[in-house]
């Protein structure tokens, strides 16, 4: 088997849940975390950690997180625990369970604004950090469409119609995509429910959005950005993403000298990890955090 489920306790006790791919061999690098967007889940990752956990030259442990709500972790009962420090206390619990005292970090979206709390709740777990299409500051036009694209869901009735909805909804911000890209992202998005294809998360986590004042600018975190200026910091963004300004991008640079920046032609938000040369370039990221843990 190529992954093991855990499964595990948060501090309120609701169960979740974490992917876990462990090389064939012993090893001394870092392990990689990573923490998926809003509504997204530990599949998200698959593809990427095949590749980490079975690189040649330096495999990984890699761990990938369902929030509660999402995918195999239990649904809250109370909705207003669907916030991003509730999330880094489990987080923090399941690392805890899993024996990682620091690893690489990569946040998609939502996991990034995650890491932003490790950064100030719990920096000696943090040694290096990947955000994916996320930076302290958050354009309001791009969580608008996040917020409107939630609030009028599409239910498809086979794979092949999960697909063709995400393409439909997506296609302009991603034209590097090919049809089994879509193929893996209707498939990470989805999953069969008592026998119908529905996406992947709690239906009330839309709700943690009412309320918010898109014409207005949102709170930011660069306060616990500035907390992260010691560690490798890598930003992925996308071309087409209405998330990440670059402005936000030359603020980080500017309060970071050493960060490193790949932008990815022909995707939005957020960029699919597997493709393309991402694989190796996160890889190489990673390796070159092992050595300064050294």
């Amino acid at each position: 088997m190529v992954f093991r489920d855990m499964f595990y306790d948060a501090p309120d006790g609701l169960k979740l849940y974490a992917r876990v791919y462990e090389p064939a061999r012993e090893v001394k690098s870092l392990p990689l975390v990573c923490l998926p967007g809003l509504t997204r889940n530990a599949r998200d990752f698959h593809e990427l950690a095949l590749v980490l956990s079975e690189h040649p030259e330096t495999p990984r442990r890699v761990v990938s997180f369902d929030y509660r709500g999402r995918g195999l972790s239990a649904y809250d009962p109370d909705f207003t625990h669907y916030n991003i420090g509730t999330e880094a206390g489990d987080v923090i619990a399941g690392l805890g369970v899993l024996g990682i005292d620091r690893a690489v970090f990569l946040g998609t979206s939502r996991g990034g604004l995650i890491i932003h709390i490790l950064a100030a709740i719990a920096p000696q777990h943090l040694a290096g950090v990947i955000f994916n299409d996320i930076g302290p500051e958050i354009a309001p036009a791009g969580l608008l469409q996040i917020s409107q694209y939630l609030n009028n869901p599409r239910l498809p009735k086979s794979w092949t119609e999960a697909a063709e909805i995400q393409r439909a909804v997506h296609g302009a911000a991603f034209p590097a995509l090919r049809d089994a890209d879509w193929e893996r992202f209707a498939h990470a998005i989805y999953r069969e429910i008592d026998g119908a294809i529905r996406p992947d998360y709690d239906p009330n986590l839309v709700k943690t959005l009412q309320g918010v004042d898109f014409t207005q600018k949102l709170p930011d975190l660069w306060t616990q950005f500035d907390l992260l200026a010691q560690l490798p910091l890598l930003v992925i963004r996308g071309e087409n993403t209405p998330l990440l300004a670059p402005e936000t991008v030359e603020e980080m640079t500017r309060r970071h000298p050493a960060l490193q920046v790949i932008n990815v032609a022909g995707q939005g938000h957020a960029p699919m990890l597997e493709t393309g040369r991402l694989p190796e370039l996160i890889a190489a990221f990673a390796a070159g955090v092992d050595l300064r843990a050294v």
